[in-house]
């Protein structure tokens, strides 16, 4: 089957046929019909509790154990040594992850390093590890002065030894949009006997997520970010879920991951919906909806979205470097390392009244840290007002950004 056109796959999505511009997809993006339309069948037709012998309930296990099967090849996870946990998000997912760490009882390895460009889902827990009650050293890595704000690999090993337990990454800061060398800190995690826990949640819209390439020891992403319900998926090496007990009921808890570690158990009718997006790639890598897809399908569908976006990056990003008024934070240039997650700051207005003016012609954009807090201090800006950021997916359109544009020739 041939790959379905931009126009196409905007045809799956209900929402996109309204007065709105959604240029905020980093916030949470749309969501396609066949998403709406498994969550409603599983609420009408299999809305059982799981574990029964009767059809319906044997029906609505069979949905959360393919919805499971999907997140793993979403993850391009190895069953033999990875498995992946579903939760609510990734702040609750996180936050479960750095409690778990935090019970350690090796006094050897007691400090955990954090990446300040990310977001305060995946920085807020490994740092209250450093309160007194739980005794942790906490180590930042900072990202280099100026716009661009450079991640530097030397920088993390001057922070690296054997004391070291957990280090925390972002893949893409939701603030830069820059791709970051996951695999080449993996390794040097590693090498010193630590674990890396890296925040997928501003990549997994735009690229295949592959943690047997990056190799990450847990690596966690929003399912509502990549076009499905309000949940997360955490993937994770067995050999690391063995380290750490679970949260779960105390008779649950010789299970292992995932069990231990589903508080509650899934979001059943979320498990339903995530099998939508599975329907979505399988159209959108030009393949037939009713079979589930396997990993190559997966890869097409997400180069189908990056080859889609790169004009758009490009053309937004032309336009405002062309502006000596603006501060693009982050990279300038597009590329393969980057997705179309952009922000600037003016240099004389605030964020605030560029982004609610754009608001107010039906453009949505936002302002603020978005959750990047202490990256927008570390730029040498106020937090409160931050940046103006414009976060593009594959079924924006170039007339949708040249829209944005004439609105910033407005304003600005």
């Amino acid at each position: 089957m041939t790959l379905p056109d931009r126009d196409a796959l905007r045809a799956r999505f209900p929402a996109l046929s309204g007065e709105t511009v959604f240029l905020d997809n980093a916030g949470g993006a749309q969501v396609p019909d066949r998403v709406a339309e498994a969550a409603r069948r599983y609420y009408l037709e299999s809305y059982v509790q799981l574990g029964a012998d009767y059809d319906l309930s044997r029906r609505a296990s069979a949905t959360v154990d393919r919805a499971r099967a999907f997140a793993e090849r979403l993850c391009h996870a190895d069953p033999e040594r990875h498995t992946v946990v579903l939760g609510p998000s990734t702040s609750v997912l996180c936050s479960m992850l750095a409690r778990e760490f935090g019970r350690t009882r090796d006094p050897k390895r007691r400090a955990v390093v954090i990446q300040d460009a990310g977001h305060e889902s995946n920085l807020g827990p490994w740092t209250r590890l450093g309160d007194h009650r739980r005794g942790f050293e906490v180590r930042t890595w900072r990202v280099r002065p100026g716009d661009a704000a450079e991640v530097v690999l030397a920088d993390l090993e001057a922070l690296l030894d054997d004391r070291v337990a957990v280090v925390a990454i972002h893949h893409v800061s939701n603030l830069l949009g820059r791709i970051e060398e996951v695999r080449a800190v993996a390794d040097r995690v590693h090498a010193h006997g630590a674990l890396l826990v890296v925040d997928g949640v501003a990549f997994a819209p735009h690229r295949a997520v592959d943690v047997q390439a990056l190799d990450a020891d847990f690596y966690v992403f929003s399912t509502y970010k990549v076009y499905g319900p309000h949940m997360a998926v955490l993937c994770g090496k067995r050999a690391a879920f063995e380290q750490l007990t679970g949260d779960n009921h105390y008779f649950t808890l010789d299970a292992g991951a995932p069990y231990a570690f589903e508080l509650g158990g899934v979001n059943h009718e979320g498990c339903a919906a995530l099998l939508g997006v599975q329907e979505y790639l399988a159209f959108a890598a030009g393949r037939d909806p009713a079979t589930d897809l396997d990993r190559a399908g997966i890869e097409t569908a997400f180069e189908h979205f990056a080859t889609l976006e790169a004009p758009l990056t490009q053309r937004l990003l032309e336009a405002l470097a062309t502006r000596p008024d603006v501060r693009i934070i982050g990279p300038a240039q597009a590329g393969r390392d980057r997705v179309p997650t952009v922000s600037f700051a003016h240099r004389e207005r605030p964020s605030r009244e560029i982004a609610q003016a754009c608001n107010e012609q039906g453009l949505g954009i936002r302002f603020g840290h978005f959750y990047a807090h202490r990256l927008t201090t570390a730029l040498g800006l106020d937090p409160d007002d931050g940046v103006v950021r414009t976060s593009l997916v594959h079924y924006n359109t170039e007339s949708e950004v040249d829209r944005l544009l004439r609105a910033f020739d407005e304003l600005l």
